[in-house]
């Protein structure tokens, strides 16, 4: 674990010397020093961090990836880290035909994205794209609350929360471009979910694998409603895999059958944040919550490994034969009604393309 507090040393260090200029930039943020730090160590803990190298922490620790922002992660020694905060110039630079996207879950800063991303682009030899989920303020509403342990009702709340992040965003000069909305309110959709769907709309993005881990799969979940609210889920559908990690989350049924679960066999947070109607396709023996390999008694999920054993199997699992669609919706009825007010005017968020 040596070179990962080096990693977070690092991390804390750029922090540190650009938080004047962060002050001025976003005086309302800035003040929430202690959640980055908490959120840096929660990176540490659930995500392979070790495996970016240390001038990419330092930029990415910098505040160069707010939560919504999108990175281009290529595999390990095959150039630096691309960080978007405009849709189209990420579609322009190939983000839409990256070999999978990734949205991670737990603290999530932009160095967790790119850590679990590149994982994943380790697995499958080439670029993959991911969100940064995570930093907003709504966020730490429900993760104060416990919302990254309980998803459902309770995590949906993060969404009546998002207008404390447009506060702070007024008191900002950074730009907004990845939340500018056709229509605003106080109540309003998560950067994450908005990025989302946004980039699933395009007819630029063509990314054939989708995977999330831990709070991830649910913004995964949130982002697909509302895809199919637009009936617009099911050419989406009829071409993209999905694989979780750490819960097992209902997805929309145009899904069924191409949804791969993956669990650690000792993943205690990973059952409470799971539809227990759902088996794992796929335990990972010994294993627990997080995606370390560095964690200790070798309880960590190694991601590149899974992705390498499970991409064969895809495709293959057996379909859950004892939920039917209505029942599903049922279930999935927090990811439903975000997908649903996602299409709603009043709440209709959209990143500008132009």
């Amino acid at each position: 674990m040596t070179s990962t507090v080096s990693k977070l040393a690092v991390a804390e260090q750029a922090k540190l010397e650009t938080a004047p200029a962060r002050a001025v930039r976003a005086p309302m943020r800035s003040a929430l020093l202690w959640v980055e730090g908490r959120n840096a160590l929660l990176d540490a803990v659930f995500y392979n961090i070790e495996a970016i190298p240390t001038d990419d922490v330092a930029r990415l620790a910098a505040w160069d990836a707010p939560e919504g922002a999108m990175l281009l992660v290529p595999p390990s020694g095959k150039g630096p880290i691309a960080v978007f905060a405009e849709m189209q110039e990420f579609l322009d630079a190939g983000g839409g035909e990256a070999k999978a996207l990734a949205v991670a879950g737990v603290g999530s800063s932009a160095i967790g994205s790119a850590a679990f991303a590149r994982d994943i682009a380790d697995a499958l030899g080439g670029p993959v794209a991911a969100v940064v989920s995570g930093y907003g303020l709504s966020d730490v509403v429900t993760e104060a609350l416990g919302g990254f342990f309980w998803f459902g009702a309770l995590n949906s709340l993060r969404h009546s929360f998002e207008g404390l992040d447009r506060v702070a965003r007024s008191l900002s000069f950074r730009s907004g471009s990845l939340t500018s909305v056709e229509a605003d309110s106080f109540l309003r959709l998560s950067k994450d979910t908005a990025t989302l769907i946004a980039l699933f709309e395009s007819s630029d993005f063509k990314i054939p694998l989708l995977v999330g881990h831990s709070k991830g799969n649910l913004v995964l979940s949130e982002a697909l409603y509302a895809l199919r609210k637009q009936e617009k889920l099911a050419a989406f559908a009829a071409r993209t895999q999905i694989i979780t990690v750490s819960a097992k989350v209902g997805m929309p049924a145009e899904f069924i059958g191409k949804v791969f679960d993956v669990m650690g066999q000792f993943d205690n947070f990973g059952a409470l944040n799971s539809r227990p109607d759902i088996k794992a396709d796929y335990l990972v023996p010994g294993a627990w919550h997080s995606t370390n390999p560095k964690f200790p008694w070798g309880m960590g999920i190694d991601v590149t490994k899974v992705i390498r054993t499970v991409l064969p199997m895809l495709g293959k699992q057996a379909p859950p034969s004892n939920v039917s669609a209505g029942a599903s919706t049922i279930l999935d009825l927090p990811q439903w009604m975000t997908g649903n007010f996602a299409t709603a005017p009043w709440m209709l968020a959209r990143p500008m393309l132009a």
